[in-house]
């Protein structure tokens, strides 16, 4: 195999980037896009000429190696598990499944099938994750951590709460610094939808607090993470694409602020590379099955939370 045969499932505001970067790569070959809806088959013909457009993944799963799911969550399960069961390669947005049982049944269903089943965290795309052990004055060492994400409200993931659609992505990173955390408390708000459209959620790992705020509703854009240690302050602004830091810090001397920037990537062109690369090579998956679950276990205790109001342990 030299390309990767790809269907895309799911052509909406997320499926047509995937799809660009999907024909645009020399290691794959986009042999389809599959949309139960008329419209957005009208529209996938119209971008993709050349491209089946389909209605049903059955129409042409035997002709693929792979399936790309960019789908509303709540369909993610039921079209990776078709594509695990057809015994081809699975990339699914995040997060893989709306609730635990059905992730860690995919997990079951994989076992012994050699596939490559990547999730899709792309926050862990950012180039400056690789110049973060740089800064282990503030990150290795810190005793707290922000992590913020807020926006206008968009119109779009409204199937889903916050926690689902944003902070998904936080709690990934979060446990890419660090691991898995002892306990977490939430509490929210519904402010346009009937789920949570703004979440704080405070996790516990003993030695350091990590504080996630996710609103979908706020009246500016930010995202960002801080950490906090005895050494120093580091803040990246991921929007703007930059860090500020300070550190060396005495009571007799004014704080300097120093900045760094680092360069924008296409993050959904980086992960399906390296999809198709441990597709192609053999190489370790970007962001395995098993992150997707964990990340996914999460999510579970904090939606416990905020429906009990209480501390929930993992």
């Amino acid at each position: 195999m030299t390309k990767v045969k790809v269907a895309l499932i799911g052509y909406g505001h997320l499926g047509k980037w995937h799809a660009q970067k999907a024909q645009s790569l020399d290691s794959s070959e986009l042999i389809a896009i599959v949309d139960p809806s008329e419209a957005s088959r009208a529209l996938a013909a119209e971008a993709f000429p050349g491209v089946k457009v389909l209605a049903s993944l059955d129409e042409v799963i035997n002709e693929i190696d792979a399936g790309l799911i960019v789908t509303p969550t709540s369909y993610h399960f039921a079209v990776a598990k078709q594509l695990i069961a057809a015994k081809k390669h699975v990339f699914c947005e995040k997060p893989v499944t709306s609730t635990l049982e059905q992730a860690l049944e995919l997990q079951k269903d994989s076992q012994g099938k050699n596939l490559v089943i990547q999730v899709g965290h792309s926050e862990r795309c950012h180039q400056f994750w690789e110049q973060l052990p740089e800064f282990s004055f503030a990150h290795k060492e810190a005793k707290l951590c922000t992590i913020q994400r807020t926006s206008p409200f968009k119109g779009r993931a409204a199937d889903v709460g916050v926690v689902e659609d944003l902070m998904i992505h936080d709690i990934d990173l979060m446990r890419m610094f660090f691991g898995d955390p002892k306990s977490v408390k939430a509490v929210g708000a519904k402010v346009i939808t009937k789920n949570y459209d703004h979440v704080k959620a405070i996790f516990d790992y003993g030695d350091k607090i990590v504080t996630i705020e996710n609103s979908r509703v706020d009246v500016k854009v930010e995202r960002s993470v801080q950490f906090t240690s005895d050494k120093g302050i580091l803040k990246v602004d991921l929007f703007n694409l930059k860090a500020l830091f300070s550190k060396n810090m005495t009571a007799d001397a004014d704080q300097v602020v120093e900045e760094v920037s680092y360069e924008r990537r296409d993050h959904l062109l980086v992960e399906q590379e390296k999809f198709y690369n441990s597709i192609l090579n053999g190489t370790d998956i970007f962001v395995p099955l098993q992150d997707g679950i964990d990340a996914v276990t999460i999510i579970d205790a904090v939606n416990k939370s905020l429906a009990t109001g209480n501390e929930v342990s993992l």
